[in-house]
């Protein structure tokens, strides 16, 4: 890079911003050249502005003051003077110094203050104290400079028992605020937990000389953080630090990356990084600080070197062969040779994940000198593996532990694949590699449900490698599962158990949620895929286990018993017990008897409203009629609320029976006598819903603006799905009156809908109608529905 050199015959401020344009469009563009580049010539041109004077000191702190500026980063100044200065001389400097910035649009902190009157406001912010541990003399008078760092250094590290709890409680805080940077798909660079501040954090912990962070990757995933804030600052053309969705396809290629995935993931690592050494200084420091609390235990060493006193030794209980916990961490024993023990690794994590305790950091670095286990892996590397797997929430600072020093992808190659990959779905809380953990974690406390715990661990971890290569990511987890299984150890009938557990693991949420549980036809498609009732059973736990580590919009008492009934039909139909042509549904509650009764007696549609977990439960009885459905959905969607999940069957003497599961989009509920009111509007005509939504829709789309693209809905046929209705299948992305436009659509195209199974999944739905012509009977011509539904949602 070739150094934009700013002359005193050049110092005015139109030559530093025409400098500073050629340094962002012709200079690098992102990268530590990058930012220097601006630091030096910004250096210069306020030295400028400051010109000869010996009784005041410019300084820059925080990043300005690590050299670090990136396009649209703000300037961090501290104008220093001595005491007993002239009020108004130090004013008309400072004048001279902030107008320009400000002309010049640059976001400015500043402040104005003696040596002393800054140690005394560091001593009582913790954030100004932080600022002057990176203090950089600009310009003037180096002593002044020279007596502020000098005494921000020593009180930080006095005072360090103090202010590093202060610290650690702010980064903390933030993280709570903020969030894990590498799980978010809108990640803020700088305050999320990982990013720039906890890497700031970390330098000042070393600054205090009580506790230091791990070196190895840590300046690397600083500057990679670094890099991509620039590139978006380049971007977007403001100061900003969150990575949102629209811009990061423009951010990757500015960082020639394929794509925003690829992005992502070097961020999520980075932040990965960051976050790890995080967790082993702050564990080192509260260990230093909890020694330094208590008063040294001494032992009285007899005879040898004139009989002086020593410090114990900290004790050490063994854990596992090789394994001992010292000061509250998992170590190695003083015999353990991890180089001529491929199992150490895994029995080493096991054995800190049983009981509860971090790895320590050099602990995992020895283990790295391990090579992998012989294949197949002994019996000993399963089962400590297993264990590691089935330690319940502490399998994963062990597992992030071994990742850290790459132990994890030389035990599983396929591993690497998957790990930090984003996932692009609402739904997901995590990237695939910590869902695939989590899975382990939440699987790990249905061990007792299942005969072979040992298999439902290991299926949980494998379950989701199929992701991010070609094709349906269970078809390619199945061929995954059949390589891994082999290699691990287990045998042929496991492999085939694992393969199969990996294959179908969506199946039974799929189906319980999207199909009718009275139709044959669903409990077909069980047995058709699951051999035996000992596989079931342990993809039963699997499904629950993948949807609880998925997020809350993924598993809920509604989805629990649905795939809990699908589940009693298959085992039994695996047991051998015939089922009827059309198995008899569940007969209604007392409560929908009542209301279907009332309905009835009415002619007219009755409701209850009751407030449940996440939202409440709306029961609609209506004696069957055209366009209730649509009636229904277009009402509810007008009072702003949103269908969760929802089924719609019939009950004797043609009633019809909905319920819904619904949450309020803000606010409080409506009341059920509106609800009902307006229902028999829709119904009789008087109500306009279309126009009503229409409008909404209007809005909705106005507050999008900008909004990244959805994919285009689609509507298919189930083939198989039931053999006395056709089962349409709808997935969208959710709106308003979304399942009103269905409904109409439906009617429209002359078809009866018999049963309705919805779900609502973050920002997307899969809705299935079981539908049938006014005969009763499946559709023989599905073209002209599918097409009536798709012109609806388009």
């Amino acid at each position: 890079m070739t150094e934009t050199r700013l002359e005193p015959a050049d110092s005015g401020t139109g030559c530093y911003a025409a400098a500073r344009l050629r340094l962002l469009h012709g200079g690098p563009r992102t990268g530590p050249a990058l930012r220097t580049g601006l630091a030096r010539l910004t250096d210069a041109w306020l030295a400028a502005l400051l010109g000869r004077a010996h009784d005041v000191a410019l300084v820059a702190v925080g990043g300005y003051g690590r050299g670090e500026l990136s396009p649209r980063s703000d300037l961090d100044l501290l104008l220093l003077h001595r005491p007993g200065a002239d009020p108004a001389h130090v004013a008309a400097v400072a004048d001279r110094l902030w107008y320009p910035v400000w002309d010049q649009g640059i976001a400015l902190d500043h402040a104005v203050r003696t040596p002393d009157g800054a140690r005394r406001t560091a001593d009582a912010d913790l954030k100004v104290h932080l600022g002057l541990l990176d203090a950089r003399h600009l310009a003037g008078d180096p002593a002044l400079t020279t007596a502020v760092r000098t005494a921000a250094y020593a009180d930080w590290r006095d005072r360090a028992p103090a202010r590093l709890p202060e610290l650690r409680e702010l980064c903390e805080d933030r993280g709570r605020s903020q969030g894990e940077l590498r799980f978010l798909l809108e990640p803020d660079l700088k305050e999320a937990r990982g990013g720039l501040r906890d890497a700031t954090a970390l330098r000042a912990v070393a600054a205090s000389w009580l506790a230091d962070a791990p070196r190895e990757g840590l300046e690397p995933a600083r500057s990679l953080l670094l890099d991509t804030r620039d590139a978006l600052h380049l971007t977007t053309g403001r100061a900003t630090d969150r990575l949102t969705l629209q811009e990061q396809d423009q951010v990757a290629a500015a960082l020639d990356h394929p794509d925003a995935d690829t992005l992502l993931r070097r961020v999520y690592e980075a932040a990965g990084t960051v976050s790890y050494a995080a967790d082993v200084v702050w564990r080192e420091v509260g260990r230093v600080l909890r020694a330094r609390s208590g008063r040294p235990r001494l032992r009285k060493v007899f005879g040898g070197r004139g009989g002086r006193g020593g410090f114990v030794e900290p004790e050490r209980i063994p854990l596992a062969e090789g394994v001992v916990e010292q000061d509250g961490e998992a170590v190695l024993a003083r015999t353990a040779r991890p180089e001529r023990d491929p199992v150490l690794p895994l029995r080493a994590a096991a054995a800190a994940a049983k009981a509860g305790l971090p790895l320590a950091a050099h602990t995992v670095r020895r283990l790295a000198a391990a090579g992998p286990p012989p294949v197949p892996w002994p019996d000993e590397a399963r089962e400590r593996f297993v264990t590691l797997l089935g330690a319940g929430e502490h399998t994963v600072a062990a597992w992030e532990a071994l990742e850290a020093e790459g132990i994890v992808s030389r035990l599983l190659p396929e591993w690497e694949h998957v790990r930090c990959r984003p996932q692009r779905n609402a739904v997901h809380r995590w990237t695939v590699d910590r869902h695939l953990i989590e899975t382990c974690v939440r699987a790990a406390a249905l061990t007792r449900r299942v005969g072979r715990p040992d298999l439902l661990l290991v299926a949980a971890l494998l379950h989701d490698l199929g992701k991010g290569r070609p094709g349906d990511h269970s078809v390619t987890g199945e061929a995954i599962a059949r390589e891994v299984a082999p290699r691990l150890g287990f045998g042929d009938a496991d492999t085939e158990v694992l393969a199969t557990l990996v294959r179908h693991h969506l199946l039974l949420a799929e189906t319980a949620t999207r199909r009718d549980l009275d139709d044959p036809a669903t409990v077909r498609a069980v047995t058709d895929a699951v051999p035996d009732a000992g596989t079931l059973e342990l993809l039963h736990a699997l499904t629950e286990a993948d949807a609880l580590a998925t997020g809350p919009a993924a598993w809920n008492d509604w989805r629990a018993s649905l795939v809990g009934g699908l589940v009693r039909r298959a085992a039994a139909a695996l047991a051998g017990e015939a089922a009827p042509v059309r198995a008899a549904p569940s007969p209604p509650t007392p409560e929908q008897s009542r209301l279907a009764s009332e309905a009835r007696a009415s002619g007219g549609p009755v409701l209850t409203l009751t407030a449940a977990d996440e939202g409440a439960e709306l029961l609609i009885a209506v004696p069957e009629r055209p366009g209730v459905l649509p009636a229904a959905a277009g009402v509810l969607a007008l009072h702003r609320l949103t269908v969760r999940t929802a089924d719609l069957r019939t009950v004797p003497d043609d009633v019809l029976l909905l319920r819904w599961r619904v949450a309020a989009e803000y606010g409080d509920l409506p009341d059920a006598a509106r609800l009902r009111n307006d229902l028999v509007r829709a119904l009789d005509g008087s109500l306009d819903v279309a126009g009503r939504l229409a409008e909404r829709e209007a809005a909705y789309a106005v507050r999008r603006r900008g909004a990244v693209a959805s994919p285009p809905p689609s509507v298919t046929v189930a083939e198989g799905g039931s053999h006395d209705a056709t089962v349409l299948e709808v997935r969208a992305e959710d709106a308003p009156g979304l399942l009103h436009r269905i409904g109409r659509a439906l009617e429209g195209a002359g078809v009866r809908v018999r049963s309705a199974h919805v779900s609502t999944l973050g920002a997307s739905v899969v809705d299935a109608f079981y539908v049938t012509g006014v005969d009763g009977k499946r559709l023989g011509e599905v073209g002209v529905v599918v097409e009536a539904v798709e012109r609806a949602l388009v």
